[in-house]
């Protein structure tokens, strides 16, 4: 008998685990298959390390075609073209197809460095965005430990992951300190948020006076509801804007050293298709995460669109966290079972938030239930036990994905005694 053919876009941070736990869910009812641009898996939470050095690329890094076999399911590692979602198939990067019966859009975001003149690996800032460009940045900050010059470190308009930022401005400031020469160093942090904390979720908890604080601390000035204009050598153009959008101030800042996140849009392999993605190229899911053009393509991660919260003079978009993610996975697992049992999808991902931003030396940790306001739960909390859960978190996660695990028993056990649910009560 030819059983349907699940496929799985994209082996990133949503994807393996999405692979491992819809094999779990429809193992002998269908065949699950990954499509993937390359053989690895890397850990991007670590990448703000591996900037600095505090880890090695091979270090945060799984190679999946063993892995993936053990579990029975399919790979290749040739990449993505074109979704082709009215003839249900994906063609590949080699001009070959592959056919499926359901579709799980787990791509991640194409990074839009080209929408600010000079931004990015290619032009004159860094990026932690994918692990060869932290070890790019690694490599241009040693440069700067050898010879000290202003650093600017932040997020573009549109960006909307705003963690990593914070988290990459304090563990410089980290390393610098400990090779004294910090005091060389002066550092900025450009933000398109309208308050530092805002994190394109309106703050969680008391992110905003923690994170001014640790700032203030740190001696890293800030500028929010900034615009980049331009990127040229060693010189940054900003623009301060109002709340009505109009110009406050312009700010030309020097650098020796600059991280700037890009905004998001959607892949090219799907950006632009009618019914299946919004203007920006992400997917259109519903409350069961499934496309409601194409009802056998499921998203999650992201590549899903999801509405900013509120409107902000400059543009800030909503980061998808780690948690947050595999609650959709969870969801689709579920609804892709009950599909195949003739039945419809009817759970529903809670969207919770689990997020610890490591500061090097300490860091906060924050769980908004759900992750968009108005929440259930709204808790930020700071200390240097965040720093050591975060290296606990890495170690863990990377163990899931050697072993070809999404969820242990144990991880549900301890989540539901905190009370975090990844799916909504029906």
């Amino acid at each position: 008998m030819v059983l349907p053919v699940i496929m799985v876009l994209g082996a990133g941070l949503g994807g393996t685990i999405a692979a491992y736990e819809i094999r779990d869910a429809v193992k002998g009812k269908a065949d699950v298959m990954v499509v993937n641009e390359g053989e690895d898996f890397w850990f991007v939470p670590s990448n703000p390390w591996v900037a600095v050095r505090w880890r090695e690329p091979d270090a945060i890094k799984v190679h999946l075609p063993p892995v993936i076999a053990k579990k029975g399911i399919g790979f290749t590692a040739v990449g993505a073209r074109r979704v082709h979602p009215a003839e249900n198939r994906v063609e590949l990067n080699d001009g070959t197809s592959l056919s499926y019966d359901y579709l799980v859009i787990a791509t991640g975001p194409d990074l839009a460095f080209d929408e600010v003149e000079g931004l990015g690996p290619q032009g004159f800032t860094q990026s932690v965005c994918k692990t060869d460009h932290a070890a790019h940045a690694a490599d241009m900050f040693e440069q700067l430990a050898a010879n000290p010059a202003p650093v600017v470190i932040g997020a573009a308009q549109g960006a909307s992951c705003y963690g990593p930022a914070y988290e990459f401005a304090m563990i410089v400031d980290t390393e610098l300190r400990r090779r004294k020469v910090r005091d060389r160093v002066p550092m900025t942090f450009v933000t398109a948020e309208p308050y530092v904390g805002h994190l394109g979720l309106d703050g969680v908890g008391d992110t905003k006076s923690l994170l001014e604080s640790e700032m203030r601390g740190r001696h890293i000035k800030w500028i929010t509801n900034a615009r980049i204009a331009k990127v040229e050598q060693g010189l940054m153009h900003v623009e301060e804007v109002n709340e009505d959008g109009s110009v406050r101030q312009q700010h030309d800042l020097p650098f020796g050293f600059s991280m700037i996140l890009p905004a998001f849009r959607g892949v090219p392999a799907v950006f632009g298709i009618e019914g299946l993605t919004n203007p920006r190229g992400f997917i259109l899911a519903d409350k069961h995460q499934r496309n409601p053009a194409f009802p056998n393509i499921f998203s999650l991660g992201v590549c899903v669109a999801i509405p900013p919260v509120g409107k902000t003079p400059v543009p800030v978009g909503v980061p998808k966290t780690g948690f947050m993610i595999e609650s959709m996975v969870t969801a689709i697992a579920a609804n892709l079972k009950l599909i195949l049992a003739g039945q419809e999808p009817t759970e529903e991902a809670t969207w919770n938030a689990v997020c610890l931003a490591d500061f090097g030396d300490g860091g906060v940790a924050f769980v908004a239930q759900p992750q968009i306001p108005p929440r259930n739960l709204n808790w930020s909390s700071e200390g240097k036990w965040v720093h050591l859960a975060k290296i606990g978190f890495e170690k863990y996660f990377l163990h899931k994905i050697r072993r070809g695990t999404s969820e242990p028993f144990y991880e549900k056990l301890a989540l539901h005694a905190l009370g975090i649910r990844k799916l909504r009560f029906k």
